[in-house]
């Protein structure tokens, strides 16, 4: 069989894949030992057809597939893919292009600035700000606050790239109590330990408290990196970012903020101001694929100073031909060499979508997630728990064991699936609306699935 072929095949499982999507279960209900049984024993002596092997993985890995590309996945900040983001992944795939430097790829370097300049129009951020493209929002992160460290390291008569951390002086981050798990692991990578950390008050919805900070800010003494927040991963709220830049701005410390899936609220006209005052930030950090509708995996990370961006992360060595002379070199902005060509399924996105498209996806969840929460309230023992400001909905029943009761059996049922958490100390339902497919359907049939396990609760 020619390659043709057997991408003509491949074309058409996806298809019946996608067809599909939407009315299988949300969550599988296939054994992990079915799933091992199937595909696993003895590694084969003798080569496989490649068409074999492709008809074994469509058939029995997708027993086990999580429909996150479907309407009614709630978890996680999980949005689908878009149609022209799969089908640009694909040529992502067939052309292989190492996007670590220019000359393994110049089309790719070209596509990569233009889509992190559209990136930062679109998103409000200063056209002069240095970006990069990583794995996820977890090495957007690392990127960003490696050029935070290097930059407050610098204004102390510090170069971290000749001396390392250690002799130098103590690094301070002030985090807000309900940051993402993913900034801590960040500064780990990076040498900065818990004992570093000041953890400064959150409100009832999770956003840091100004005065907070103010106090915290005023106590150090040294290199100091503040993380905010743009989008609280259980309620969806906005630390105060223009009160958080003035107090930053009395100070040398580097402001990073933390908008995996919040920061796509500046692509919205009704909703910008949710992020008013990101521009000032010193760098920020956000995923594409959650909001933006791409495949898996891909980051973004913005930085307003390029000399710090480059100079933590840029490399150099005598065989790398043509460096500088053929567009970009995204290794000098990440932390990867070989690096997939992400910025293809960024652009495709969007050029599909253009300006108005991605604030209609935007908008669109929100009022969906708005929908859920009116209806989810008006169940019996319900409790709403946020003001719905973006597409998180966090809500409760009244102890508890029924609150893990009702999840665990909408979960079951195949109709949807979300997550639980715990908020306030208490069990807590976590829905987020990120995918382009979902429509008021979908949210009705997910209400109506926790109205009837509430009944047998």
């Amino acid at each position: 069989m020619s390659e043709r072929e057997l991408l003509r095949r491949t074309a058409e499982l996806a298809g019946d894949i996608l067809d599909g999507i939407d009315d299988r279960p949300v969550f599988p209900d296939m054994s992990l030992d079915e799933i091992r049984a199937a595909l696993g024993g003895p590694l084969p002596d003798q080569p496989s057809d490649p068409l074999e092997v492709v008809e074994l993985l469509a058939r029995e890995v997708d027993k086990g597939v999580v429909a996150t590309a479907g309407a009614r996945y709630f978890g996680y900040v999980i949005g689908g893919a878009l149609p022209a983001t799969v089908a640009a992944d694909w040529l992502t795939t067939v052309w292989d292009q190492c996007a670590g430097l220019g000359p393994l790829g110049p089309s790719v370097a070209v596509v990569e600035e233009i889509t992190g300049d559209w990136l930062k129009d679109l998103l409000g951020l200063p056209p002069s700000a240095s970006f990069a493209l990583t794995t996820g929002c977890q090495m957007a992160h690392v990127t960003a606050l490696a050029a935070a460290r290097h930059a407050v390291l610098e204004r102390r008569g510090w170069d971290v790239r000749e001396r390392g951390l250690a002799g130098g002086p103590p690094i301070v981050v002030v985090v807000g109590a309900l940051r993402h798990v993913t900034v801590d692991r960040a500064l780990r990578l990076l040498g900065v330990g818990a004992s570093q950390l000041v953890v400064v008050d959150a409100d009832s919805h999770g956003r840091m408290e100004p005065e907070a900070l103010r106090r915290a800010l005023a106590r150090t003494d040294g290199p100091t990196i503040v993380c905010a927040q743009a989008g609280e991963v259980n309620t969806g709220s906005f630390d105060p970012l223009p009160e958080i830049v003035e107090i930053v701005r009395e100070t040398d410390a580097w402001l990073h903020v933390d908008g995996a899936f919040g920061l796509w609220a500046a692509a919205s006209p009704t909703r910008r101001h949710l992020v008013e005052g990101i521009a000032a930030a010193d760098s920020c950090a956000t995923d594409a694929h959650k909001w933006l509708n791409v495949p898996y995996d891909c980051g973004l990370a913005f930085c307003a100073s390029p000399p710090a961006h480059m100079a933590s992360m840029s490399m150099k060595a005598s065989y790398f031909e043509g460096q500088g002379e053929w567009g970009r070199d995204a290794s000098d902005w990440t932390p990867e060499s070989s690096r997939r060509a992400r910025a293809l399924t960024v652009y495709a996105a969007l050029r599909s979508l253009g300006r108005d498209g991605v604030a209609d996806l935007v908008d669109r969840c929100c009022d969906l997630a708005a929908r859920f929460g009116e209806a989810v309230a008006e169940l019996p023992g319900c409790e709403l728990l946020n003001d719905v400001v973006l597409n998180q909905v966090l809500f409760r029943f009244e102890d508890d064991e029924t609150t893990n009761d009702v999840l665990a059996s909408v979960q079951e049922s195949g109709e949807a699936w979300m997550g639980g958490t715990m908020w306030d100390g208490r069990a807590a339902i976590r829905i987020s609306v990120s995918s382009w497919k979902t429509t008021e359907a979908d949210i009705d049939r997910t209400v109506a699935a926790f109205e009837a396990a509430r009944v047998t609760a």
